[in-house]
């Protein structure tokens, strides 16, 4: 009897074990609080055991289906209406119960760090618009970093549909989030946004295998980065040579070497120290060139009424990292050159009278400093001290440069089978995409390379040719006196002739930058620029004026050339007394400033030092500031040239 009860049991066991692995699973998209993308086929899947019969119960309807010999199972809904909450229940061996669903419209997006920025990183610049937040009609779900080459995964690691808080949404995609807004405002819909993004990343990190095969340089790196031994030694050589580098640099920073202590001490005698103004960069001074570690400090008065209480502590942005001290207290650190610094000062640090701040910067190779042009203070409730003056600096220790890391999670291929992949099922609306700064040293490439990227994704995801809505690059860098070669300008310039693919769309950005900032503050301008030209190629609102000028065609007629434009609304207008940016050239390719001025629906542009011009150039810069043609709707022209000519 109890051999037979033995076997009994076992088989019991057995036969639970196999039950067990029955259960129907879900991958983390079809989840609690996801948005449907509404009038649209929809896509509901998972797995199961093979053969297995699934039923999905949603809106009084009954969807039901077997899965396939590898456990794959497919639903379709179709023509799902707008609304909710809803809940879902999916049947087989077990049951799953979803909550809190909405039927909307579901955006992708997507690209480098630019899309990526959270709200959070803002938020000082938008406190009104997070303070009424509570928008659960807005959902965002962020898809987790990784890569992989070797494959194209089904599923995502983790992931969450969040509903919009003043909690939440400061993990939101900033310019997604007020691509929602706008979005909501108009339809009244619900809008989901799938945030796939990735600081960084180049375009060819998105896209796809078998895509890749027109571009052999990218599909061999593939091929190479699919071989793990190779990532790991990498990611170990790369670990060991970095932290070595700071192990040293550590050791030799003569701040921690002296008997009275480190040189953040409150008592630090600083005035053997060298003079040098903050903000600003190490070239041209005696630091110019040095690597390694360089301690900033100075003294600051504080008044009995501030004495004590909390303030934050804004110090721009430094390159490339920098740790803060406030009268031998540590208050904050940042490992890299691009976050704003602001470090909250807890009460009871700051004293009546003096009161030293010290600042430990690290430079890891290039020109280092505290970025000019941003803000520089200590920042009370009602008072603010402004710590942009004469400060005193002394050298730590100087180290040789440290190379760059080698950022494997770029490589072609790698985000694509890992970050969009998994979405590939889920249906959508359209995407919008910023991305481009990675790409900008080869910008001919890119005139091949984005453009393939759009079809890759709508081939893929096999739902036509969904709205592509993109941002032109931004200006960033110095700005010249005189008209210049770019390689962003040439990045712009290929981004314009990706309109030639169907159903897409443009928001140019060239007038809302930062000249000393690659993450330029005014998220809320993109994102109500994409949503405009959302109304128009994804919501057929043909009355909306989406864009602005965008350079046709030239006639030369004498000294003069006449520019003419589309979307150019209800007309051309400059903000300012004169048009600028506007350079001009002969046949000898040379250009100079010109005149420009708006004549009904054109430009003239001419210039007295070319007689026989051939070629206008405008906004032709990395940064071209100053350059003011829009229409009478407030969007800017898109830069532009005339000539062909490669320099």
């Amino acid at each position: 009897m109890r051999k037979r009860s033995v076997i009994f049991l076992s088989i019991f066991l057995l036969l639970q074990v196999a039950h067990l692995g029955a259960q129907v699973r879900l991958p983390r998209l079809i989840s609690d609080g996801m948005i449907l993308q509404r009038q649209s086929p929809v896509n509901i899947w998972g797995w199961a055991s093979p053969g297995e019969r699934v039923s999905v119960h949603f809106t009084g309807s009954t969807y039901t289906t077997e899965a396939n010999s590898v456990g794959r199972w497919f639903v379709k809904l179709n023509n799902l209406a707008p609304g909710g909450p809803y809940s879902m229940t999916i049947e087989a061996s077990n049951s799953i119960l979803l909550r809190d669903i909405y039927v909307g419209d579901v955006w992708v997006c997507s690209g480098q760090s630019n899309m990526e920025l959270p709200m959070r990183r803002v938020s000082w610049v938008y406190p009104e618009v997070i303070a009424n937040a509570a928008n659960p009609m807005i959902r965002h779900f962020n898809v987790p970093t990784q890569y992989n080459f070797r494959e194209k995964l089904t599923d995502l690691e983790h992931g969450a549909w969040i509903g919009a808080n003043p909690e939440t949404v400061l993990d939101f995609s900033a310019i997604a989030y007020f691509f929602a807004l706008e979005i909501h405002a108009k339809t009244g819909v619900p809008v989901g946004l799938i945030n796939s993004s990735l600081g960084g990343s180049p375009a060819e990190a998105w896209i796809s295998e078998e895509a890749l095969k027109q571009f052999p340089i990218h599909f061999d790196e593939l091929q190479r980065f699919k071989n793990d031994k190779l990532i790991d030694q990498i990611i170990s050589s790369d670990k060991e040579r970095i932290q070595g580098w700071y192990n040293l640099l550590n050791q030799k920073d003569e701040a921690y070497s002296e008997k009275q202590g480190p040189w953040y001490r409150e008592n630090t005698d600083i005035t053997n120290w060298q003079p040098i103004g903050v903000p600003s960069y190490w070239s041209g001074t005696e630091l110019e060139g040095v690597n390694g570690v360089v301690w900033y400090s100075r003294k600051v008065n504080i008044d009995k009424e501030l004495a004590d209480k909390s303030a934050m502590i804004i110090l721009g942005c430094i390159v490339d990292a920098d740790s803060v001290f406030i009268n031998g207290r540590f208050v904050g650190s940042t490992g890299y050159q691009y976050p704003p610094r602001r470090y909250i000062i807890p009460e009871g640090i700051l004293k009546e009278g003096e009161n030293s701040i010290t600042v430990r910067v690290i430079s890891n190779s290039g020109n280092a400093g505290f970025v000019p042009d941003k803000t520089y203070g200590i920042v009370f409730n009602t008072d603010t001290i402004d710590l942009k003056d004469e400060w005193r600096y002394k050298l730590g220790a100087r180290m040789e440069p440290l190379a760059g890391e080698t950022f494997i999670r770029w490589k072609p291929g790698g985000l694509y089978n890992a970050m969009l992949a998994p979405l590939l099922n889920y249906s959508i609306k359209g995407v919008i995409w910023y991305q481009g700064e990675s790409n900008a040293g080869r910008p001919q490439e890119y005139t091949e390379l984005f453009p393939a990227l759009i079809r890759n994704w709508r081939r893929d995801w096999n739902r036509g040719d969904f709205p592509f809505i993109f941002v032109q690059l931004a200006n960033f860098m110095k700005a010249y006196d005189h008209p210049t070669e770019s390689g962003w300008a040439k990045l712009r310039e290929a981004q314009l002739k990706t309109l030639d693919v169907p159903n897409t769309a443009m928001a140019v950005a060239i007038d809302i930058g930062e000249w000393n900032d690659i993450h330029p503050l005014n998220k809320k301008d993109v994102g109500n620029r994409l949503a405009l030209a959302a109304q128009r190629i994804a919501y057929g609102n043909t009355s909306v004026v989406h864009s602005g000028p965008i350079y046709k065609s030239m006639e030369v007629k004498g000294k003069k050339i006449i520019l003419s434009f589309t979307n150019i609304g209800s007309g051309l207008m400059n903000k300012g007394k004169e048009l600028k940016h506007f350079a001009i050239a002969g046949a000898d390719g040379k250009f100079v400033w010109a005149k420009a001025k708006i004549k009904g629906d054109k430009v003239v542009v001419y210039s007295k030092k070319v007689k026989k011009p051939v070629a206008v150039r405008y906004a032709w810069a990395d940064n071209p500031e100053g350059a003011n043609l829009y229409n009478k709707e407030g969007l800017p022209a898109s830069p532009f040239r005339t000539d062909c000519w490669e320099k």
